[in-house]
């Protein structure tokens, strides 16, 4: 410093002083300057005082000097208390100097420069507030001082300035967000621990509505949760936990729309405080905004569906995931299903189109959404509802089916994620059926795979969703494409099947495509399509047929019309051109139709053979039937056709009986003392009009070697009554027999025994071309 240079009004010795090394000299020089300052605010004297602090400034406080600078420092907190409540006329000048020295190299000048602020703040009070902003930069900054000394002070400086805030009802918090923003997303923990610490002084003002705010700092606010340190993370989730009381007390002034991403982007985190924070705020927002959260349903399922596999590890995360999903499905009605809905001039962007474009995201990479820019969710509004303002929304089913599509093909995804997307998918065929429909063809080759899955509950929920496709009326005018003949969609399974070639069964579908329902209205066009691709199902994998396959068609006999699927899986097995499938299938279809409790009433309807309905359906299944003898004499009895069944085990000697075969007629004998079988136990009483099934019955009798089942079925036969002793006195009685001949009349059993020949021709002549190419794998020992 130059020693001639002229500092008047500043004296020769206070210029001296405010440039020593020592402390008490400099605060001696300041005591001086506050005299000389009240002196001019005494004379008003505006030009001198601001002359002093601009000495004080350029020539002590940013002198290249180290003592000259802390003088300075001394000097210009000696003329804030000078100036008193006259002060904020010169704030600018004051505070600038000092927030430079923030930045100084050596520590004990920050020191003081957070001393000299101190003073300046304390005696300023509220009018520091137009300079808020430097002032909080400049405090950010030294939260993170490694010296401990400045530390300290800073936070002093700051609890006064908290204090000055929370005093003032004059605070520009529009001013202040920019800022607060930009400064949230530092990784420093002392800075990260004074913005939380603002951030709940804010909140804590009732004049001072951050609220309104929140979706700007939001993400940021997530974004600290996961510090390190648990005293920040603790200060971070009571600032959210203060957030979401203020956001239940008034969600009519919420902005639900502008955060939604931001939560879905954290209900993914790695971090498991981030993410059960985000869910339980999913939670809420979902039952507070209510049908506002619809355009964001594909990127919500994205976070909450992978959460419900969760295990006992993270069970607090799935179960408010769990919450989510059911809350979120709720909000779904009827109304979603209207082809047009009016949109709204009010929206700023179409709400179809941000959730397409958000949808596409969730997909890639496995159906995760790309977090890369998650800090500027923020500054995007996209959807901004409020309770005088309502909106109406648009449900973009496209984004949920993607969404919902990708977690199924998903082999790593857990069974509660399964069944819940299955559910998800079921529910929507409820409620948007029309709209559904228009994805069903790209769902339905994922929907089949399914069947295959380890889980009977998820079978069950699959099996569900394709009962519902197969029903649905919907499905009848959305669901045509597939029935015009036109080429299926590449990937999807199809069973080829020749071209009908029956004569006089009424009710037989046409050389139009095989797709089509071949019978009653309850069923739309998919029904038939889904039975043709099940038994191509059953075909491929053998192993779903034998481990699953009764219980996928007994749980569809539940879901849909048994008869109709009977019906039509006859109808397609008839055609079928693997002929050993056709047997195996027609065997196990058999065994459900005898066995289960679910084709009671089917049983019945089929025992008396009464109504034209159900002739039609036993000419139906006899067709398919005759694939397997011993399946076709069963029907037989079932039906009570014991003339036929006798016709039938006459034809069995031209037959090549294997061992498979025996092994089923040996089934058979132990079915027929199933209850099922008791009618036909007790028509042995009356010998005199049931001939043909005591005949059918010893027939099966001399074709069984004699085993465990030839003992059984002869010790049957053998408590047969003699006739005469069995004649009653009534005989005006039209007897059963005679009414079933009545009822069975207008049945061709003499076309029927033709066909079933002509079925096992077929199926002798594939053996025999077989075992010409030395197909020693189907090769049986005859007996």
């Amino acid at each position: 410093m130059n020693p001639e240079k002229d500092f008047a009004p500043l004296t020769p010795s206070i210029v001296r002083a405010l440039n020593d090394k020592l402390y008490e000299k400099r605060k001696v020089a300041a005591l001086e300057i506050e005299k000389l300052v009240r002196e001019f605010v005494s004379q008003n004297s505006a030009a001198q005082i601001k002359h002093v602090i601009q000495i004080l400034s350029q020539e002590f406080a940013l002198s290249q000097h180290p003592h000259s600078r802390k003088g300075g420092l001394i000097g210009l907190a000696a003329c804030s208390i000078a100036l008193g409540k006259d002060s904020g006329l010169y704030l600018k000048e004051l505070i600038e100097p000092v927030l430079t020295c923030f930045n100084d190299s050596d520590s004990r000048l920050r020191y003081y420069a957070c001393e000299a602020l101190y003073n300046i703040v304390k005696v300023a009070r509220g009018s520091v507030l137009p300079h808020f902003n430097v002032l909080f930069d400049g405090l950010s900054k030294l939260a993170a001082d490694p010296d401990p000394n400045v530390k300290s002070g800073s936070e002093l400086l700051d609890r006064l300035l908290k204090d000055i805030v929370t005093e003032s009802n004059k605070f520009d918090l529009v001013g202040f967000i920019p800022l607060l923003r930009e400064r949230i997303y530092s990784n420093n923990q002392y800075a990260r621990q004074f913005i939380i610490s603002w951030i709940l002084v804010l909140e804590s003002v009732p004049d001072i509505n951050l609220l309104d705010y929140l979706p700007e700092i939001l993400d940021g606010l997530f974004q600290i949760l996961g510090d390190n340190s648990k005293e920040i993370r603790k200060m971070c989730e009571v600032a959210l936990g203060e957030f979401l009381k203020e956001i239940k007390k008034s969600p009519s002034s919420v902005k639900f729309a502008e955060m939604a991403n931001i939560l879905v982007i954290h209900c993914q985190a790695s971090d498991d405080l981030i993410q059960l924070t985000a869910m339980c705020w999913m939670r809420e927002f979902i039952q507070l905004a209510g049908r506002v959260m619809l355009p964001y349903s594909s990127g919500i399922l994205t976070a909450v569906l992978p959460c419900l596999s969760y295990d006992d590890r993270k069970k607090s995360i799935k179960e408010v995931a769990n919450v989510c999903n059911q809350s979120l499905m709720k909000l779904v009605t009827p109304e979603d299903d209207e082809t047009e809905v009016k949109q709204p001039t009010a929206v700023p962007q179409a709400e179809g189109d941000h959730d397409k474009a958000l949808s596409k995201q969730e997909v890639a990479s496995a159906g995760c959404l790309d977090v890369s820019n998650g800090s500027s969710f923020g500054n995007a509004s996209v959807f901004m509802p409020t309770s005088a303002e309502r909106i109406q929304v648009t449900l973009n089913l496209d984004g949920i089916v993607q969404v919902l599509d990708c977690h199924l093909h998903d082999s790593a995804i857990g069974m509660m994620t399964r069944i819940a997307v299955l559910k998800w998918l079921y529910h929507l065929y409820i409620k948007t059926p029309r709209k559904m429909f228009r994805h069903t063809d790209s769902l339905f080759p994922i929907l089949l795979k399914t069947l295959s899955d380890e889980s009977d509950e998820v079978i069950l929920k699959d099996l569900e969703v394709l009962a519902e496709i197969a029903s649905s009326p919907a499905g009848q005018t959305e669901g045509q494409g597939p029935c015009d003949g036109s080429e299926s969609q590449p990937g999807q399974l199809e069973l080829h099947v020749p071209a009908p070639t029956r004569t006089g069964q009424a009710g037989s579908p046409g050389t139009k495509g095989m797709e089509c329902s071949p019978s009653t209205p309850t069923m739309n066009s998919y029904f038939y399509k889904f039975m043709i691709n099940l038994l191509k199902r059953f075909s491929s994998e053998r192993k779903l047929l034998e481990m699953r396959g009764a219980f996928i068609i007994r749980q569809l006999c539940l879901l849909l019309n048994a008869e109709n699927i009977f019906h039509s899986m006859a109808d397609i097995l008839l055609r079928e051109e693997d002929l050993k499938f056709a047997s195996t299938m027609v065997h196990t279809l058999n065994t459900i139709l005898l066995t289960s409790s679910e084709l009671f009433q089917l049983r019945n309807q089929l025992k008396d053979l009464k109504t034209p309905e159900s002739r039609n359906l036993f000419c139906c299944l006899y067709r398919s039937w005759c694939h397997n003898p011993v399946t076709t004499v069963s029907l037989c009895f079932l039906t009570q056709n014991y003339k036929h069944a006798y016709d039938l085990i006459q034809k069995f000697g031209d037959l090549e009986v294997t061992v498979d075969f025996l092994i089923e007629v040996d089934k058979l004998v132990q079915l027929l003392e199933c209850p099922i079988f008791t009618y036909l136990r007790l028509q042995l009483l009356d010998v005199k009009n049931n001939p043909y099934l005591i005949k059918a019955l010893y027939g099966l009798l001399m074709l069984l070697p004699q085993s465990n089942a030839f003992q059984l079925l002869s010790h049957r036969l053998q408590c047969v009554p003699n006739p005469e002793l069995m004649q009653t006195a009534d005989g005006s009685k039209t007897s059963l027999a005679t009414k079933k001949s009545a009822a069975t009349a207008a049945i061709d059993y003499t076309e029927l025994l033709q066909h079933f020949e002509k079925v096992q021709n077929k199926h002798l002549q594939v053996r025999h071309q077989r075992a010409n190419r030395g197909d020693t794998l189907d090769r049986r020992a005859i007996l």
